[in-house]
């Protein structure tokens, strides 16, 4: 029996918060030695709500095209989030008088339960997914890229139909007749892409578009009245003052926090470097930072000493013979940026915002792509867009595109996602592949 995907979605959700009712009563029955405890409505309460708010942060309302190993990833996350929040929220409300062994209960049977559900909605979801060929319209060796890029991704494998270099292709208005998905590479001119998306758009197709800049400006325009004329208003990509001083309020209170949280393990950190590895413990480097002014930022060592002595500066490398044994341990595990929080204080970094590059390569980037400079009208971030969205060999142009998007939706809704979704990337290790190997 074929089910809407509404109700599929609300089926869903509504199994979501069985699964959490289920877990929570389980974790209190006497069998488990918890007599005491009586069943808590406003603590289940605040339970699902503070679900619907992670299950959206990490996309487990939507389980198409996301493998399992994603799915169960962002499901272990997410419920580490939930109940490290519902611990200190039974500090601060006696009423919630539940032990943090029963929340602990708690969140381990979620947890399976939740794995158990979402598997199952996982393989319901798929069978009923339409099955769908696509066309590809892009040149050159964006052509290959992404043809590459959409065969290694989960569930659009064998998607790809037709490939075609644009208008200059006879056939591309039959490719799109015969094809449901249209994905349309950032290389074709302007013209070549205006006339495939109407076409397409008439023929009722699903579009993707890779965006260059010049599309993501015409994004958060505001109108303007020429007399009778229509015109956009494209925003400076610059914070306004009370964004400014927002941010560094939230920087400040979380840079703290988190040093006072964090500092037995920064300190058992700067024991081992000592201890495994001669040199320094903290690495600073120059970087360019806020409208273009440096500034050095801190590091724990990574790497052996004077590791760019003979090379100069190069980008680190998948197997890179210059990080130490210890160094690829707190640089898989982001240990090596915790000084950074210091850089937060002095008001050098945000929490949340572009990364920061070395002078070297910023003039590289800049002059390839002379756009890559507006990244530099927000603070740098210990962590950003294009690090919980990229990997760190991602390229310069998408990292880019990454941070614009960012710097035209910055806001506290938008930095909390991206600190909650740090968490994740801090769990899966593609997200620090190198860029090339070191011979």
């Amino acid at each position: 029996m074929k089910v809407s995907p509404f109700v599929r979605k609300l089926i869903l959700v509504f199994g979501d918060i069985c699964c959490i009712y289920f877990a929570n009563s389980l974790a209190i029955m006497p069998i488990l030695g918890n007599s005491e405890y009586k069943f808590n409505f406003e603590f289940l309460s605040i339970l699902i709500l503070l679900m619907f708010f992670m299950f959206n942060v990490y996309g487990l309302f939507s389980l198409v095209r996301k493998r399992l190993t994603d799915i169960f990833l962002n499901l272990l996350v997410a419920t580490l989030n939930i109940y490290i929040v519902c611990i200190a929220i039974t500090y601060l409300i006696n009423e919630l008088d539940y032990s943090n062994m029963t929340i602990l209960v708690s969140a381990v049977l979620s947890f399976v339960l939740l794995g158990v559900w979402q598997y199952v909605c996982h393989k319901w979801e798929w069978n009923n997914f339409p099955k769908h060929h696509g066309v590809l319209f892009a040149k050159d060796n964006e052509k290959k890229i992404l043809e590459n890029k959409l065969s290694k991704t989960y569930g659009l494998e064998n998607v790809l139909q037709d490939v075609s270099h644009g208008l200059n292709d006879n056939l591309w208005q039959k490719k799109i007749d015969e094809n449901y998905y249209v994905f349309i590479g950032s290389s074709l001119y302007i013209n070549e892409k205006e006339a495939i998306l109407c076409y397409a758009r008439s023929k009722k197709k699903q579009i993707f578009l890779v965006p260059t800049l010049y599309e993501l400006a015409c994004k958060n325009t505001g109108l303007l009245l020429v007399d009778d004329i229509p015109m956009q208003r494209v925003t400076r990509l610059l914070l306004t003052d009370e964004q400014r001083t927002l941010k560094r309020c939230i920087d400040i209170i979380i840079a703290i926090l988190s040093i006072i949280l964090l500092l037995p393990i920064m300190i058992l950190t700067a024991i081992i470097i000592k201890v495994s590895s001669k040199g320094p413990i903290i690495y600073s480097q120059e970087r360019v930072g806020l409208y273009g002014k440096t500034f050095f930022v801190h590091k724990f060592r990574s790497m052996k000493q004077d590791a760019e002595a003979k090379c100069g500066p190069v980008l680190a490398a998948e197997d890179d013979n210059r990080i130490t044994k210890f160094g690829k341990f707190i640089r898989a595990t982001r240990l090596d940026e915790l000084p950074q929080l210091f850089n937060v204080l002095k008001g050098e970094m945000s929490i949340v915002g572009p990364r920061p590059e070395r002078p070297f390569f910023v003039e590289q980037f800049v002059a390839q792509n002379p756009e890559y400079d507006y990244r530099h009208n927000v603070k740098p971030g210990i962590t950003g867009l294009a690090q919980i969205a990229g990997k760190y060999n991602t390229n310069a142009y998408d990292k880019l595109i990454y941070d614009i998007l960012y710097i035209q939706d910055v806001g506290v809704k938008t930095d909390l996602i991206i600190m909650l979704q740090t968490f994740k990337v801090l769990l899966t290790k593609s997200s620090t592949e190198g860029v090339q190997n070191i011979k």
